[in-house]
């Protein structure tokens, strides 16, 4: 997950920005494990904001995308 951690680090705290499968080059599925526990329990250096943005794969809705803020916690 280097490519998140660098991406997370060049935000300001508290900037808004969004995280997507396609940035991580993950798939739907994996992305959307990832996603749930950031949901819990927030990411390296961010917390979810608002509601995920969901896509269809094989009639099942996984998590492709969320938005997040920015936090002063260490990475």
């Amino acid at each position: 997950m280097a490519a998140l951690e660098d991406f997370v680090k060049k935000q300001k705290a508290g900037a808004q920005f969004v995280i997507s499968a396609q940035m991580l080059k993950l798939q739907p599925q994996a992305f959307d494990a990832l996603a749930k526990t950031w949901l819990d329990d927030g990411g390296p250096g961010f917390n979810v904001v608002g509601m995920p943005h969901r896509v269809v794969v094989d009639g099942e809705f996984f998590i492709g995308r969320i938005t997040v803020i920015r936090t002063t916690a260490p990475l």
